[in-house]
């Protein structure tokens, strides 16, 4: 502030009584009249006293005009100062405002931005949990269709392709699962984070609107305000205040945090819609895998059924002609041992023939013959007769095998086809869809 202008002094004209020692009244009353000779003062002391007095009333009026001088332009310099001081405190006290509604509004807009995100990552959560519930009726259809073909009876109870595309199936599902209850748990995470987030910024917020509600009530105080006072102990600065740049910086990195968990917000969002999207088309295509291999394998189910049922038909007719053929067989062997009786009878009786007669004639060489012949014939029809016993027994059994073959596929084909892909009609259509419902 400029100092008050000072008024010089003027020295002040001095007046000096000079007093002739010889001119002083010489005492002529002795010491009778010494008392009141004493008392009195001489007439030059007289005026010297008067000029002091002159000079001590004319110095003080001369030093009270230039004091009132001084204190008039004092209380004008402190009125002006004072105005001065005011006005500025209340311009930076409004600059100060503005700086706590921009950041006010800054942090309320983060607030919005970070609940409206934390709102939307929850919804993505809650597609998330939907998601894992709908794996639920895949799991158990896998697992059903898997403890249906356990029931399969040998020789189809093998490791076929349905079998592998099943345990793809089970093993995509399991990790699908897994990865689904691990982004559940990120996205808890992400949202707790969001959450303490943004209620730090709702206290750095609330400490804002409440030091603007104090700054604006500040900026509203003047000199004729009734409620103001003295209050000398808060004429300091707190230990634990806060700098300009220091309060700037709090409220900046508090939005630069709300910025990155916003940000790894919206990327974990993007993230579990594709992973939602992937797993669905995973367990879209492995389905369409294990229907195409069930389909694959119920076809040659049905052409080795086709085929066995085929040969069933021709064993059974084999058995007949075998059948048949025994039968003429027997028939041949019985008519050949009627003509070999005869034969034997004929040399039987031709035995009795008496001395000379006993001739080894034409007809017995011939008798023998024939005999030999049929005892030929007979022994290659009953070997054919075993032969064709034995390729009967062996066509009945071949008929067994083929008829349990055949009851074993037709268990085959109705374990695969009614009871795995009519229990697959309930796999849901699709896991994204699902999701949303």
């Amino acid at each position: 502030e400029p100092h008050p202008p000072v008024v010089p002094s003027s020295p002040l004209p001095s007046k000096t009584c000079d007093v002739v020692p010889a001119e002083r009244p010489r005492s002529c009353c002795g010491m009778a009249v010494a008392g009141l000779r004493t008392a009195k003062y001489h007439l030059p002391e007289w005026h010297r006293l008067n000029a002091g007095v002159c000079y001590e009333a004319y110095t003080a009026g001369e030093q009270a005009e230039r004091g009132r001088a001084e204190a008039k332009h004092l209380v004008k310099h402190a009125a002006a100062s004072a105005q001065r001081a005011q006005g500025y405190s209340k311009a930076t006290l409004g600059q100060r405002l503005q700086d706590i509604h921009f950041w006010r509004v800054e942090l309320q807009k983060e607030i919005m931005e970070l609940d409206a995100e934390t709102n939307l990552l929850a919804a993505q959560k809650l597609r998330l949990e939907r998601a894992l519930d709908a794996t639920e009726v895949p799991y158990s259809v896998v697992i059903d269709n898997l403890e249906c073909r356990e029931r399969r009876q040998p020789p189809d109870l093998v490791i076929d392709e349905v079998e592998k595309q099943l345990m793809k199936e089970v093993d995509l599902i399991r990790d699908i699962r897994d990865l689904l209850k691990r982004t559940i748990i990120q996205a808890a995470t992400q949202i707790r984070s969001n959450r303490i987030q943004k209620e730090n910024c709702e206290l750095d917020w609330s400490d804002k609107v409440e030091t603007y509600n104090i700054d604006d009530k500040c900026i509203g105080y003047c000199s004729d305000s009734t409620d103001v006072q003295y209050h000398p102990s808060s004429v300091k600065f707190e230990e634990n205040a806060s700098t300009p740049k220091s309060w700037a910086q709090f409220s900046h990195d508090n939005i630069s945090r709300a910025e990155q968990e916003k940000l790894a917000s919206v990327q974990l969002r993007s993230l579990i819609n594709n992973i939602i999207h992937d797993a669905s088309e995973d367990l879209r295509v492995q389905r369409a895998a294990v229907n195409e291999a069930f389909d694959s394998h119920c076809r040659e189910l049905d052409d080795a059924k086709l085929r066995l049922e085929n040969h069933l038909q021709q064993i059974l007719k084999d058995i007949g002609d075998e059948e048949a053929n025994i039968v003429n067989l027997k028939k041949a062997i019985r008519d050949k041992e009627a003509f070999l009786k005869v034969a034997h009878t004929r040399l039987y009786d031709r035995s009795f023939r008496p001395n000379v007669e006993l001739c080894r004639d034409e007809p017995q060489f011939r008798l023998v013959s024939e005999v030999e012949e049929l005892t030929v014939f007979l022994e290659a029809l009953k070997r054919k007769l075993m032969e064709s016993e034995q390729n009967l027994k062996n066509l009945e059994e071949t008929r067994m095998k083929l008829e349990k073959e055949i009851a074993v596929k037709a268990n085959s084909i109705f374990i695969d086809r009614q009871k795995c892909m009519g229990y697959r009609v309930r796999y849901p259509v699709d896991l994204e869809v699902a999701s949303y419902q």
